[in-house]
């Protein structure tokens, strides 16, 4: 390079070092990216290793967690009838499951869903078959009011009314408003219509699904310049991006509502909405409460958390190694077992601490890593699995003008009559899922102290590792039968 003449040239001179300054610095922001901060490896301190996996693996052989086998760790059977919406998905589907299995009769449970049932533990269920099941579109006042006021059998019309609402829609990428309406009609005034038809049926007791991603802040990811001149001397918080790891609790229940854009996503707001408005319906003759799962919730092969990588068969990711916590179904369900259970059991619960309140659950063990979850299935599936490593920032990068192409179409509607829409896995890479795809960490603190203590006296039934290596089991178990 000339230097002489790029002095004689100053305004090449310029363009120049900015140039290196901002290879330098993307450079240093894609180590950030790609790091765990000290705090978060401390609380994720041992990866999975292969001999624990195949052990899990061949004692679930053995036993599986079968409704039968935790039926011990299910609350007590109530004299009382069921509707459960989004009965036919995976919280729904245990719920409906751990009922029956506790010793409610089928003729007292009613399943609120847009899909029939699909699973096939419920399919290979005669009692959950057995299970009257409405198909309503709860985004619809008059399709949930129809489910609702269907008349009971008059065995089980006299009892008490328990409503557990699941049913939602998760979009976790767009957090523009422009794109706000399909998580409302659903989340937000879907949730509006269960809580007003639940009421006019005569509920006294109203358990509902909302999320720990609640409490999600949007990663602000493009750190100071002067910062990132400090990252090879530093390991503390500061060198970090602003909410690059977050505890995911309750606290931001006490304080006012945030703003739209102080949610990493339409999901997450629209599910905020929802739980103000089931927890504000809180009365002498209709408690309520909400679950918080956090913060991916599996437990089934067609679950997006383990099955979807599975369907892959060849998964690129940037996450192997984000540290998060994780949930199964079946804690999830058990968690509005124990809430129901302190709900129903006073008319004057209402003013129990716990009443008209969300806590948040997860998995009885420490958080893990994706690159732990990769690594079993790599271990332990049938079908071939591996991962292809992507540096983070270049698809953060390539987030932003995928989000803006995507909100010209949904702002200037004409164009989609010229301009195709995004189709597959591309059209979710947005801004929005980076703040998903960060360490989250999730505590049991609230939901785990004893009734008489203000929680739930919530305890899981399976760790993350059994909960994950069953699901894997089940997935191996449907294509040796293929």
């Amino acid at each position: 390079m000339d230097f002489l003449a790029l002095a004689e040239r100053p305004a090449l001179w310029i363009a120049v070092l900015s140039l290196l300054l901002a290879s330098v610095y993307l450079f240093r922001l894609n180590q950030v990216l790609s790091g765990t901060p000290d705090e978060v490896q401390k609380l994720a301190p041992q990866r999975w290793k292969r001999t624990d996996l195949l052990e899990t693996y061949e004692r679930l052989k053995k036993r599986p967690f079968t409704t039968e086998n935790y039926a011990q760790q299910i609350p007590p059977k109530l004299e009382r009838r069921y509707i459960i919406t989004g009965g036919s998905g995976i919280v729904g589907g245990y719920l409906v499951l751990q009922l029956l299995q506790r010793g409610q009769l089928p003729s007292s449970i009613r399943i609120v869903d847009f899909k029939p049932l699909s699973r096939h533990d419920m399919l290979e269920s005669s009692s959950a078959r057995d299970c009257d099941f409405v198909q309503t579109d709860i985004s619809s006042a008059s399709s949930t009011e129809q489910a609702f006021a269907k008349p009971w059998p008059s065995s089980v019309a006299h009892l008490p009314l328990t409503v557990f609402h699941t049913a939602a829609v998760i979009v976790p990428s767009d957090r523009s408003k422009l794109e706000y309406a399909f998580c409302e009609a659903v989340n937000v005034r879907g949730t509006q219509n269960v809580v007003e038809a639940a009421r006019r049926a005569g509920a006294d007791v109203f358990v509902s699904t909302t999320s720990a991603s609640i409490s999600i802040r949007p990663v602000e990811f493009w750190v100071a310049a002067w910062k990132l001149l400090f990252w090879f001397q530093s390991s503390t918080s500061r060198t970090w991006p602003r909410y690059f790891w977050q505890v995911l609790d309750e606290a931001d229940f006490d304080k006012p509502l945030r703003r739209h854009e102080e949610f990493y996503a339409n999901y997450p707001a629209s599910k905020a909405a929802a739980e103000r408005i089931v927890c504000g319906a809180n009365s002498k003759g209709f408690r309520t409460g909400c679950i918080r799962p956090a913060n991916g919730v599996y437990g089934n092969p067609t679950s997006n958390t383990v099955g979807g990588p599975l369907n892959m068969g060849v998964c690129p990711t940037w996450t192997t190694h984000i540290v998060q916590s994780f949930v199964h179904g079946i804690n999830v369900a058990i968690a509005h077992l124990h809430f129901e259970a302190i709900l129903a059991s006073s008319p004057d619960s209402h003013l129990a601490p716990q009443a008209g309140r969300p806590f948040v659950v997860t998995d009885p063990n420490p958080p893990i890593t994706y690159g732990d979850l990769y690594f079993a299935l790599e271990i332990l599936a049938v079908t071939p699995f591996r991962t292809i490593s992507l540096p983070p920032l270049p698809l953060l990068l390539a987030s932003y003008p995928i989000e803006w192409y995507s909100l010209l179409l949904a702002k200037y509607r004409f164009l989609r009559r010229v301009l195709p829409p995004l189709k597959g896995d591309v059209k979710h890479l947005k801004p929005g899922l980076f703040s998903i795809c960060t360490h989250l960490v999730a505590t049991n603190d609230s939901a785990s102290r004893p009734v008489e203590d203000g929680g739930l006296g919530y305890r899981g039934v399976l760790t993350t590792m059994e909960g994950m290596v069953q699901e894997v089991m089940e997935w191996n178990g449907w294509h040796r039968k293929v």
